[in-house]
C-alpha cells in the first residue's frame, strides 16, 4: 500500500435533538474534556465536540435516536483506580470488568446510554 494509518482522528457518538446542554454536563463537566468549537459550515447540524490530550469526542444529532450499547469507544487512561474513586464520588454508576488480561477497565454510560469504556494497561 502506497498509504499508512496513523491513529483515529476522532470518535463520534450520537445523541438526541436538545441534547447539548447534557452533553456539555457529562464530558466537560464530569469528565474533563475540554470543548472544542465546531466549524461555522458544521454547527448548523447540532452536536458538540470534546478533546482531552489525544482523545476526541464528537456528539452527533441523530433521529431518530439509538445509543451505542456494544459499540463503544476505549479511552486509555493513567491511574484508573483514581478515576474510580473520582466518579465513585461523584456517584456515577460505572462496571467493573476484568475479561481483558493485562488490563484495568470500566464501563460507564453517557446521558443517551452510550456506552464508553476506560482502561489501563497494567505494564
Amino acid at each position: 500500500m502506497d498509504f499508512h494509518y496513523e491513529k483515529i482522528d476522532h470518535i463520534q457518538l450520537a445523541a438526541p435533538v436538545g441534547s447539548e446542554a447534557k452533553s456539555r454536563e457529562f464530558y466537560h463537566g464530569l469528565l474533563g474534556l475540554e470543548e472544542v468549537e465546531k466549524p461555522a459550515i458544521l454547527q448548523k447540524n447540532g452536536g458538540v465536540w470534546f478533546k482531552a490530550g489525544d482523545v476526541d469526542i464528537h456528539i452527533g444529532i441523530e433521529e431518530p435516536f439509538t445509543p451505542a450499547k456494544k459499540a463503544h469507544p476505549a479511552i486509555r487512561v493513567r491511574n484508573i483506580k483514581k478515576m474510580v474513586e473520582y466518579l465513585a464520588s461523584r456517584k456515577v454508576d460505572y462496571e467493573m470488568d476484568d475479561k481483558l488480561p493485562g488490563a484495568s477497565r470500566f464501563y460507564v454510560w453517557d446521558p443517551f446510554g452510550n456506552r464508553i469504556e476506560f482502561l489501563e494497561w497494567n505494564t
